[in-house]
């Protein structure tokens, strides 16, 4: 399980709001399909048993907010409780954690957020645009986003997270309508049906997801990848130019439409947008990171060091990019430059956990000792 535990930052002053929308409407029609996709309020309800836990341990014992709070976190993840598990594949309505004791930071966050309301405190979903976190399965590279849950209590803020370790985008944590976060789950689970090879149910999945958000830039991209396994060339290329219309710095509509433009024998076009595409990559510390771990696996170290450099410059708090220079100095050679990234890496971390902090010591005290084990041999 990984690790799990409530993380409050960046607590300030702010004016309480209310925390969902009134009741959305179903998923628009979408095409003809055997899979039965949820409703919302099917994704949202909570069971009897769950509610009736709910109010045992947090709500009937008259609590303060605060100590609602921290009840339903322990109500959440203790073995008297639900004991819920981390699992990233489990995109999960509120009855089937119940059900399973798993889930993703969708599911977790879906969860919390409703249980949170109908205990009284002001809870809403907050959407991270990126964070450090690519995987591949079934020949497709998947970029991963997250969501978490924002909290108001007495006049301050903060978020509670599935996972504490993961590296958000500079902007941070952003607020997003209960519409959006539905469609957060339709397109999850439209990833999940296409990974398998269901492209009905796929389809109907992020359909659904447009259905309640029309600008979901990542449904309109999936929308696109589906098209173009099935062969639908020229609605692939409606598909991209929709996500890209939405957001021209779209880095995998980018990606993939420029791949698709070269199938279809337009260079040219594939070209143009592959040099946007290289623009934004740039400039964006995430990608530097990733193409940095790319080189670092092909043990090409001058170019990871390259690459990591350019990440930590257009991403100066990031103590995983740090980490990361450290380790490529460390294995091109230079131990110096390696002991002052990891230095730097153990003093961004601290805001992260003693844990964290204490690993990048230990790799730093071992590090120290190398050099010095170098600098006696002489």
């Amino acid at each position: 399980m990984t690790a799990c535990r409530l993380f409050l930052i960046a607590w300030m002053a702010v004016a309480a709001a209310p925390a969902w929308a009134a009741d959305t409407a179903p998923p628009a029609a979408a095409a003809p399909s055997a899979t039965a996709l949820p409703t919302p309020a099917q994704i949202l309800e909570v069971p009897a048993p769950l509610l009736a836990l709910l109010h045992e341990r947090v709500i009937d014992p008259g609590y303060s907010r605060e100590r609602r709070l921290q009840r339903l976190v322990e109500m959440i993840f203790d073995e008297h409780g639900l004991h819920l598990a981390y699992d990233p594949d489990a995109t999960h309505t509120i009855t089937e954690t119940w059900q399973t004791r798993r889930a993703n930071c969708l599911s977790f966050t879906l969860l919390f957020v409703t249980l949170a309301n109908l205990a009284g405190i002001d809870a809403h979903v907050q959407e991270v645009a990126q964070v450090v976190s690519w995987y591949q399965a079934s020949g497709v590279i998947y970029s991963v986003g997250h969501v978490n849950a924002g909290i108001v209590l007495d006049g301050r803020s903060g978020t509670v997270d599935l996972d504490h370790s993961v590296l958000y985008d500079p902007l941070g944590p952003q607020r997003i309508t209960r519409q959006r976060t539905l469609a957060h789950f339709y397109n999850n689970r439209g990833a999940d049906h296409m990974a398998t090879g269901d492209t009905g149910g796929a389809r109907a999945y992020f359909r659904a997801a447009l259905g309640m958000a029309p600008d979901f830039v990542a449904a309109w991209n999936n929308l696109g990848v589906l098209d173009a396994r099935i062969g639908a060339l020229d609605q692939a290329r409606r598909d991209y130019e929709t996500a890209l219309r939405l957001q021209p710095r779209h880095g995998a509509s980018l990606s993939n439409a420029s791949a698709l433009y070269r199938r279809m024998g337009d260079t040219h076009q594939a070209g143009l947008l592959a040099s946007r595409l290289a623009r934004v990559q740039r400039n964006d510390p995430f990608a530097q990171y990733m193409f940095g771990a790319q080189a670092e696996q092909r043990r090409d170290y001058a170019a990871a060091v390259r690459f990591y450099r350019r990440a930590v410059r257009l991403y100066e708090t990031a103590h995983p990019f740090h980490f990361a220079l450290a380790r490529s100095y460390f294995l091109a050679g230079d131990a110096r430059r390696a002991s002052i990234e990891m230095q730097r890496a153990r003093d961004l971390a601290g805001e992260n956990g003693d844990a964290l902090r204490s690993r990048y010591q230990a790799k730093l005290d071992s590090l120290q000792r190398w050099r010095q084990r170098g600098t006696n041999a002489n």
